[in-house]
């Protein structure tokens, strides 16, 4: 996916970011997501997956994604084994966006892949890749910057606001979001 230059495309003026096919593409998609998943009950995770797969997303077979999740490109969506994007969750995949094994992203969270150059004049659109490690926990209505990885088992809390990287097993919240413990799992409990 290739970004157009905003010297050319004047984008402080509203124009585009992105090529024509990309636009094409993107309105497909979104048409196809409306009529043939939007709608669907929540169980039907493997139909909707099996929608981002045909659209260019890595899917795992038993990701989960509701209905209500809006995935602005799937090419740029990976989710692996057990993975879920909650309902409502917004996944804004201007960069990629990589979701690990048995990462809960929650309902409203945001995961936000694309920013602008604010020195630049022209505003130009950079993209930076998002990646939620294993058994990470983003939050409800949490949101996640661009070029963010969330470490290993980290909680994301509500309605935090995360801009830096969190480290493996830390929990975070507020905004912007602070390490404020280790999570620890409880002694003689077997992870799955």
């Amino acid at each position: 996916m290739t970004i157009l230059d905003a010297r050319v495309t004047n984008v402080t003026e509203g124009g585009p970011s992105f090529s024509l096919w990309n636009r094409i593409f993107r309105a497909t998609w979104s048409v196809c997501w409306l009529l043939f998943a939007r709608w669907t009950p929540p169980p039907l995770h493997r139909w909707r997956a099996l929608l981002l797969r045909l659209f260019g997303a890595k899917i795992h077979k038993t990701a989960r994604v509701y209905g209500s999740t809006k995935v602005w490109f799937p090419p740029n969506l990976t989710m692996d084994a057990h993975a879920v994007l909650g309902p409502g969750a917004k996944c804004y995949c201007q960069g990629r966006i990589s979701i690990a094994e048995k990462a809960v992203v929650s309902q409203g969270a945001y995961l936000c892949a694309g920013t602008h150059d604010i020195s630049d004049p022209n505003f130009q659109l950079i993209t930076k890749p998002i990646q939620i490690q294993q058994r990470a926990w983003v939050a409800a209505d949490a949101f996640i910057g661009p070029g963010v990885t969330v470490g290993e088992g980290a909680v994301i809390g509500a309605r935090a606001v995360l801009f830096k990287d969190a480290d493996a097993y830390g929990v975070y919240v507020g905004n912007p979001a602070k390490l404020i413990k280790n999570r620890i799992f409880r002694p003689n409990t077997e992870l799955p």
